[in-house]
């Protein structure tokens, strides 16, 4: 198996084989709580304006993300994994969710042009993810971290492509601690921790770090004209 590191935006367009496209603030943090609190279904939708006409056309469609990490004025909660678990299965079981965000969502948008599967990358499903990957036994596998809103690379993406190459490879070392001691004191995690804007929760970052809190894979997946993400168990 070939391992390609690609990054940002950029990286996504030229993905190749399998596909994994990283955000760990927050994106990719988000969609598996979606899943966890038996969220029906799961559109990852890149055009602000179209997702805010499917929540217009579907009341009962939740609506989550963000622009350039300011939540969508009509949606019903920002890009946060803290609110979503403050929500809890209440608020999601049994409804569809549309997510769009600056970075993550952006990433698979472009990498499902040309790449032969895509899949969802952070912390908390890094192991499911490289199981799911090692079973299917691809030849290539490109992992894109998308950074900062997909333009500069951040920490935290860059080291969960560390920790999931790891785990591909079955060898070399790799440091939770080091990780945790990059990440939080640069201003990708500082931002929350700093309290001064409330759509960045300072709970954000500790969820985000946890490391494999669930045992499925997450794929995006081409239904109709629309992004769908796919829950595999492990």
């Amino acid at each position: 198996m070939e391992i390609i590191r690609k990054s940002l935006i950029q990286g996504a367009r030229e993905a190749e084989g399998m596909a994994v496209i990283i955000d760990v603030f927050r994106a990719f943090t988000c969609v598996p709580l979606f899943f966890y609190f038996c969220s029906k279904r799961v559109i990852l939708e890149p055009d602000t304006g179209r997702a805010i006409r499917m929540k217009s056309l579907n009341p009962s469609y939740i609506l989550v993300g963000e622009v350039d990490e300011v939540p969508i004025e009509e949606g019903d909660m920002g890009n946060s994994p803290s609110e979503i678990i403050k929500r809890g299965r209440d608020f999601f079981e049994g409804k569809t969710v549309i997510h769009r965000t600056t970075a993550g969502v952006q990433g698979v948008s472009e990498a499902i042009k040309g790449a032969d599967e895509v899949l969802l990358g952070s912390f908390v499903i890094s192991k499911a993810t490289c199981e799911y990957i090692k079973k299917r036994a691809p030849q290539k596998v490109t992992i894109v971290s998308m950074g900062e809103r997909g333009k500069s690379q951040s920490f935290e993406d860059e080291r969960c492509g560390d920790y999931m190459e790891y785990l591909l490879r079955g060898e070399g070392r790799y440091d939770h601690i080091e990780t945790l001691k990059e990440v939080i004191y640069r201003e990708s995690a500082q931002k929350f921790l700093k309290r001064k804007r409330p759509y960045l929760p300072p709970e954000d970052p500790l969820i985000c770090l946890q490391r494999d809190l669930f045992g499925f894979a997450l794929i995006a997946t081409r239904r109709d004209d629309m992004i769908e993400v796919i829950r595999v168990d492990g």
